[in-house]
């Protein structure tokens, strides 16, 4: 009673829309006896006035004396899209070959019925039966489960490969200042680890008892204007490490140098000092270590799952963790020959400009490299790809609400998209929303066509 209560409020709501063009199609209309009233089925859930729009839980009658009239289940007023009677003008001259379950359970009529809760099984027709791989949905279902298609096309698809890597500086772009000769410092510039040299500025001053002797036979050749003698003499000075600046300085004065000023070989920062004033130096000691910052490595370790992607020439964008906002862009200059056993990485070094000197060594970065090719792909949205592990599936949008499952090949994915290898053609239209429960009613229609197939061959 509760339940016939709440149906009887609802019916009353409704009728206080309609009550208008309820009176008027009276006027138009001869009232009816209840016998002339076509028979509902199912349960009563409410009477309603046969003169005019007013609504009762339980039997009474009118003003005018007349009994309300019984309104079943089947009769009752709906709001939803009701299925097209097997005479309809969209159904005519269609077969109907059995009628099946309205609810999706797996069961099947050869004549029209209702289920046990006063619903119409649903008619299914040859044509729709023709085509075993193609689902039919509704405008109305369509509309309530918003699906969304999109047509396959050619896209270019990135698919970066990220990594961490550490800088690291060019062993090309480093010098080391020592003597061929032994020698003595004889004063040093005051330059310390840190500061910036440029080439041919001087460093620090240096004697050296062979130096002084190749020297000074230099000079004598050239006083005594033995030109057989010149080249020889000139080539000892060289040998000893003295550039030709140095040479035509001796040249010119014609006199034999106490000590040598001894310059930078190259512009850079001195990242290593090991000289001191008064200090004796060996043949091939240490004494300056200079770097040109001007241009670092990065070098950076990737799965090797992701050893086929890159290759030499491709850009990396670098990010340091210093500076994650000023993207530096350089260039993949080698792939080493050689995994680490331990970590099953390759290294990869990248060579970029360090501009502003803002990358320091040892500073670590983050490393994204574009493997995406340089050519455009059949793609799809990812969204419409669905996984069932051993194959992958799109649903194809073919129209007045067909559509059709395909399985596709997929090839790398990246900016959403995935590539499509086979299974599809450009321009197809395929689900990108909803279309789990596209693939779930396409399972259902297969289940009842072996439901169907079944019962046929008893």
């Amino acid at each position: 009673m509760k339940g016939a209560k709440l149906l009887f409020g609802a019916a009353l709501a409704v009728g206080a829309f309609v009550g208008a063009g309820v009176v008027l199609w009276r006027a138009k209309e001869p009232v009816r006896a209840p016998t002339e009233i076509h028979a509902g089925t199912g349960p009563v859930i409410y009477y309603r006035d046969p003169d005019g729009p007013f609504y009762s839980a339980e039997p009474k009658k009118n003003a005018a004396g007349n009994d309300y009239v019984a309104v079943r289940a089947s009769e009752d007023v709906s709001f939803e899209d009701k299925l097209a009677a097997p005479g309809h003008q969209e159904s005519r001259g269609r077969r109907i070959r059995y009628y099946r379950n309205p609810m999706g359970l797996p069961d099947t009529s050869p004549v029209p019925k209702k289920d046990p809760m006063g619903m119409d099984y649903v008619p299914v027709y040859e044509d729709e039966t023709q085509d075993a791989s193609t689902v039919v949905i509704s405008a109305t279902k369509l509309q309530k489960t918003g699906v969304r298609s999109e047509p396959v096309q050619r896209r270019m698809i990135a698919v970066p490969v990220r990594a961490s890597g550490r800088v690291d500086f060019d062993p090309r772009r480093m010098s080391v200042v020592s003597l061929r000769f032994e020698g003595f410092v004889e004063s040093v510039e005051k330059f310390a680890e840190g500061d910036y040299v440029r080439k041919g500025q001087p460093l620090m001053r240096i004697y050296g008892p062979d130096l002084s002797n190749a020297a000074a036979e230099y000079v004598a050749v050239l006083n005594a204007h033995s030109s057989a003698r010149i080249e020889g003499a000139r080539r000892r000075l060289v040998n000893l490490g003295l550039d030709d600046a140095m040479i035509a300085a001796i040249a010119r004065s014609r006199r034999v140098p106490r000590v040598i000023t001894w310059p930078a070989p190259q512009d850079g920062h001195v990242i290593e000092r090991k000289a001191l004033s008064g200090m004796r130096a060996a043949p091939g000691e240490m004494l300056f270590r200079i770097v040109d910052h001007s241009v670092v490595w990065v070098l950076a370790d990737i799965p090797e799952r992701d050893v086929e992607s890159v290759a030499a020439g491709q850009t990396a964008i670098i990010r340091a963790r210093s500076y994650p906002d000023r993207p530096i862009k350089g260039r993949v200059a080698l792939i080493y020959p050689h995994l680490n056993m331990e970590t099953r990485t390759a290294r990869l070094r990248i060579e970029l400009p360090n501009t502003d000197d803002l990358l320091l060594g040892d500073m670590y970065a983050d490393v994204e490299i574009e493997t995406g090719g340089k050519g455009k792909v059949l793609a799809a949205p990812e969204s419409a790809i669905i996984d069932a592990g051993k194959r992958q599936v799109v649903l194809l949008d073919k129209g007045e609400g067909r559509f059709e499952p395909r399985q596709v090949k997929i090839g790398r994915h990246g900016d959403g998209y995935a590539e499509i290898k086979s299974g599809v053609a450009e321009g197809d239209r395929v689900v990108t929303s909803a279309n789990f429960l596209i693939d779930a009613e396409s399972n259902l229609k297969a289940a009842l066509e072996a439901l169907d197939h079944g019962e046929a061959g008893k």
